[in-house]
Order: C-alpha cells, then structure tokens, then sequence
C-alpha cells in the first residue's frame, strides 16, 4: 500500500481546486437530496398529523442537530475530519436506505421521528468537520473565493430541492424521496474518499477527554476578540433574518392583501440575488477587500431588512428583497472565511461548531421571541426592531478587524510522507 501523504498547499499552488471541485459537487448533490427529502417528510407529516405533527418532525431533526454540534467540533478536532465524515456519511446512507423500506409499508408518524432524530445526530455531528475541510486546501484570499463556490450549492440546493421534493410526493411516496436521499448521500460519500484520502488522525492529547474539549469553542470565543466579534457578527445578523424571513413575510403579506403567491415572489428575488453575488464572490472575491465584503455589506443588510417592511407593493419588497440576497451572498462567505482563518488549525472543528450554532441555534430563539413581540408591538414594529438588531453585525465585524488573528498562516513545506491512521 502506498504510504499517504499530507497535503500542503505549495506557494504555487494556493487553491487545491481538484479537491474543492469534489467537495462542491459532493455538497450539490448531498444538499439536494436533503432538501427534497425535508419537503417530502414535513408534508407527508402534515398528511399524518398536521401541525402537531410537522412540529414534533422538525423538533426531532433540529434540537439534536443543535446539541450535537458542539460535540461534533470536539470529534473533528480530536479524530479528525475523514473519520468522522466517512462514518456519519457511511451511517446516513444506511438509514435512509433503511427509512425508504420503512416508509414504504409503514404509513405512519413515528418512523419519520425517529429518522429525522438519527440524522439529526449524524448532521450535527458531521457539520464541523465539513466547514475544516475548505481552509485544508485554500489559503489566505484564495479561501474566500472556495467560500463564495461552497456558498452557492447551498443558494442552489433548496430552490431545486424544494420543487424536486414536491415532485416526489406527486408521483411517487415518501419512501422514494428516502432513496433519492440515500442516493446523494452515496456521492457524497464517494466524494469525500477522494477529498479526504491522506488525510491522518491527529496525535492524541493524554488526559484530554472529549467531553473537556467539547466547550473549545466557547473558551476561543472568551479568549481570542476577533473570533468573539465575528461570533457576534453572525448571530446579530441571524438572530435579526431568521424571523422576519420565516415567520414575518408571509404575515406582513396577508395583511396587506397580497396573496401568497407574492411570498414565493419575494424568497426567490432573495434567492437569486444571493446565488448571483455567490458567484461573483467565487470568481473574484480576493480583488473585494475585506472591509466591503465584510462590514458594507452587514449594513446594507440591516437597511435592507429596515426598508423590506415598510415597502407598499410587491414589486418594491421583491425589488429590495434581491438587493438584499446581492449582498448576503458576498456578506455570508466574508463572515465563514475571516472565523476560519482566525481559528487555530488544531481547535477548527470546535470553533466552525459554535459559528454554526449561531445561525441553527438562533432560528428558535429568533421565532419565539420576536414572534411574541409582535404581539405587542405589532408586525411592522418588530420587523424594524430585527432590522436595528441587524446594525449590531457590521459594528461587530469593524471591531473583530482591528484585532489580529491568532493563528498565523503556516509557512509553506514539501509534502511529508505520514504513517496512515488506523
């Protein structure tokens, strides 16, 4: 067997562009399946149970996701990243191959339960060592412009998926959904082989248990400023985006008497926005310095979401709602990018754990509480209060910028041969 190697990034060759091509596709493909399979369950639920139902599915997928999280970061850093991949991917494929059997002669609720409650450990175990992959095989602006490509396979993802999920139900059930599920999670898995392959498990740390090291996250946060203000950053902006778009939309929609058609107007004036400045940011957001990629574009988000309520027609809320994904599209991969080459390399994992807990963990807490604001406050008022909220992010980001990262960029060296990991 050939000795594998540890992959370096040379001076000539900043962008491992071989290796983020097949964790792109793999990503397209795993993240359209995933999406029509959560369409095809949250409606075969509704058939089964309504609400209540619906509710319980999406409670069962995403608390354990969340809580796995953290743990997850713990993993990536302590066994590394092809381990834990290889095995939750691996895992996911056999349980929705299993699910689509289960599916197909059990018509009842409590097979989705429990399938949406063992992904949701899987997912949330495998999340942070997805996001240490990209910094592996990009460095310094190179990174940002493999960011802004992650970014848009997750922009495309749902606008395919959504509709690819629906057209499963129609023609078929909920158990073909499951296979198209286990599928993609197939490629995936394939894809992350040859991303991963030569990767080595990192030496072991003596008298350092998982469950210590699973709060990495939060001690780099208290310990190191421009990780802590990014954190901020990111929560401020999706703490103030995550009700406004979920909940308050389709509300300040009936009110107005605009029909829901005009709900799907909106999202995908967002959507296309973003998926356009994505691709921009791919091509060339190493010539965009940090500061308008980073701190201009919070801004305009705020004013973005401040005037989205108070537009008096369609056509100006789907005219800001896409100036709005313009710049989410440049502001989102700016933020991953600037946390990651910020993070020390031995404790990635732990701290892409808590950056994804600041956009899964703050979606509830954003619809609970801004959800009973306004029903005090009124629709329109808590819209504008999530829009001063979202002010918070670029004053976050200028502070993060005035303080150095911890980590360093490591000087280049030749590839070094490594004893393969077990």
């Amino acid at each position: 067997m050939d000795t594998p190697v540890q992959q370096v990034p040379q001076p000539s060759q900043p962008v491992q562009w071989g290796r983020v091509g097949s964790l792109v596709g793999g990503q397209a493909s795993v993240q359209l399946g995933s999406f029509a399979l959560l369409i095809a369950m949250n409606w075969t639920a509704v058939e089964l149970g309504g609400t209540r139902a619906v509710t319980l599915l999406m409670l069962a997928a995403t608390v354990p996701r969340a809580l796995m999280l953290i743990f997850g970061g713990a993993v990536a850093d302590t066994l590394g990243p092809r381990f834990i991949l290889l095995r939750t991917t691996a895992a996911r494929v056999v349980l929705l191959a299993a699910g689509a059997v289960v599916t197909a002669t059990a018509h009842q609720l409590w097979p989705l339960v429990v399938i949406a409650l063992v992904e949701g450990i899987l997912l949330g175990l495998a999340g942070p060592a997805s996001g240490v992959l990209l910094p592996m095989f990009a460095r310094g602006d190179q990174l940002a412009r493999a960011n802004s490509l992650y970014a848009m396979v997750l922009r495309v993802a749902p606008i395919l998926g959504a509709p690819a999920g629906a057209l499963l139900i129609t023609v078929g059930e909920l158990w073909l959904a499951m296979l198209v599920g286990a599928v993609t999670g197939a490629i995936w898995l394939g894809c992350l082989l040859h991303v991963t392959h030569g990767f080595v498990r990192p030496k072991p740390e003596p008298g350092v248990s998982l469950v210590k090291r699973s709060g990495d996250g939060f001690r780099l946060l208290a310990a190191h400023p421009r990780l802590r203000w990014m954190f901020v950053a990111a929560l401020c902006l999706d703490l103030a985006f995550s009700w406004p778009a979920e909940v308050a939309l389709p509300l300040l929609v009936s009110e107005r008497g605009w029909g829901v058609s005009a709900v799907g107007v909106v999202l995908a004036a967002f959507s296309v926005g973003a998926l356009g400045s994505s691709a921009v940011g791919a091509a060339m957001a190493h010539r965009i310095p940090m500061f308008v990629r980073l701190v201009v574009t919070g801004a305009g988000l705020a004013a973005g979401i401040l005037v989205m309520a108070l537009m008096p027609s369609v056509v100006s809320l789907t005219a800001v709602a896409a100036g709005v994904g313009l710049l989410s599209g440049l502001n989102g991969p700016a933020i991953v990018t600037l946390y990651q080459q910020a993070a020390p390399e031995d404790r990635m994992g732990a701290a892409m754990s808590t950056l994804a807990l600041a956009g899964i963990g703050t979606a509830p807490i954003s619809i609970a509480v801004f959800s009973s604001l306004s029903l005090v406050l009124g629709i329109q008022t808590t819209w504008l209060l999530c829009g001063a909220i979202a002010f918070v992010s670029p004053v976050a980001a200028v502070l993060a910028l005035r303080h150095p990262a911890r980590a360093e960029e490591p000087a280049p060296v030749e590839q070094i041969p490594v004893p393969a990991a077990a």
